[in-house]
């Protein structure tokens, strides 16, 4: 427990993370990264490279230092970014590391304004923090070790098919390179793979929407090539032109807290891009179990071309009681295959989304703060709409444009 002492030093230095929250933390990966190479193994290069990274951390400390009194506030975040670490294999023995680099960020950036008192509180805090998102990623660890099937870190898994899907998406089918079954998994969560690329220093780590309902032996991710060969791309491209069927990638279990929950209430699936992956796995699950589900299935694509799994999806509509698939193309090749020309807006969502639906959003992030905004103007509960970002959380709430 925290002396009250603490709290305050923490609470009353907590604004100061507002203003250098961001300088703090990008000094801390720099640190981190000099003295602690081997972490890139973990780390997400592109995210780093990017700015995303530094900003997540600064933003997840700031609200954990708000609340360093009440941290069940912040749980839920907890829990979203545990099932990332459990995705990656984040240890325990990690946590030391991450606090005494950070500490050291703090006082590098604020000089002698962080004077010792306000280190030592610090340090106290972070243990606590520390601890609790070491307790929760050890719950999903033992959770996901005690699953039929079930493992606990990454082992190796075997490409046992490849198809292209659009223009930009392939489909990769991976089953346990030892043989047997995988484990099964809530429609709408990730895993993530860890791939060796030659005259790379560092393994790369990426996480992908398992895009089927799951099946007993192979899990299926649908992964778009990104055109840039930056950190960005350079998971994708090699997936694409290196990774063929047989080749071996290691594979963690299924994570996230993006899923399709059991209701039965009318449902409404969103996606932009290569969004639509995790929408595959929960679609096919409401054909599959709960045919009679009212159900609309709107996707954005930039043309007829990009779009994946439309052939699929009119499948699965047909085996719905009462489904309707929409389709948006931004620029289409030919404008007799879409539904509508344009954006994914309004009016669009009117004709398919009520105050009652629950509605599930994944794409590129104007996408979704696009939607999702639309989405609350229409009235929608704010507890009604579920979305999945790849990434370190962001900021949704502004609408951006919405090309995808």
């Amino acid at each position: 427990m925290l002396s009250q002492k603490t709290i305050e030093i923490v609470k009353s230095t907590a604004p100061v993370l507002e203003i250098k929250g961001t300088e703090i933390t990008s000094t801390f990966y720099k640190n981190l990264f000099t003295n602690h190479p081997e972490l890139l193994n973990i780390f997400n290069h592109a995210n780093q490279k990017k700015g995303r990274q530094q900003t997540a951390l600064a933003n997840t400390v700031y609200a954990a230092a708000q609340n360093i009194d009440k941290l069940e506030m912040i749980l839920p975040v907890v829990k979203q970014i545990a099932h990332k670490h459990r995705s990656l294999g984040v240890k325990p023995e990690h946590y030391p590391i991450v606090g005494e680099h950070l500490l050291q960020a703090i006082k590098q950036v604020l000089g002698d304004a962080a004077t010792d008192e306000i280190i030592e509180a610090w340090g106290e805090a972070y243990g606590v923090i520390a601890g609790v998102f070491i307790d929760v990623e050890e719950e999903m660890y033992k959770e996901t070790e005690n699953k039929d099937a079930g493992y606990r870190d990454f082992k190796p898994f075997i490409v046992a098919k490849k198809v292209v899907e659009s223009d930009s998406i392939t489909s990769f089918y991976l089953q346990p390179k030892e043989g047997g079954n995988v484990p099964t998994y809530m429609p709408g969560q990730y895993i993530s793979i860890r791939v060796s690329i030659p005259g790379e220093v560092f393994t790369h780590i990426r996480q992908y929407s398992l895009s089927s309902a799951p099946m007993k032996n192979v899990f299926r991710i649908s992964v778009k090539r990104e055109a840039e060969f930056d950190p960005q791309g350079k998971v994708s491209n090699f997936l694409h032109d290196k990774v063929a069927v047989g080749s071996e990638i290691e594979v963690s279990a299924p994570a996230g807290d993006f899923y399709l929950a059991d209701a039965e209430s009318p449902v409404a699936f969103i996606s932009g891009g290569v969004g639509i992956t995790p929408m595959m796995s929960m679609l096919e699950t409401v054909a599959r179990t709960k045919p009679e589900r009212p159900t609309a299935f709107i996707h954005a694509s930039k043309h007829e071309g990009v779009h994946a799994f439309r052939n699929e999806v009119d499948g699965l509509m047909e085996e719905l009681m009462n489904g309707e698939a929409c389709y948006v193309y931004e620029n289409p090749r030919d404008e007799s295959q879409g539904h509508f020309k344009g954006y994914v807006n309004k009016e669009i969502l009117t004709k398919y989304v009520d105050g009652e639906t629950e509605c599930y959003v994944c794409g590129p992030v104007p996408f979704m703060k696009a939607v999702i905004s639309t989405l609350k103007e229409m009235g929608v509960p704010e507890s009604n709409i579920h979305f999945e970002f790849f990434g370190p959380a962001m900021d949704l709430s502004k609408k951006e444009s919405v090309s995808v």
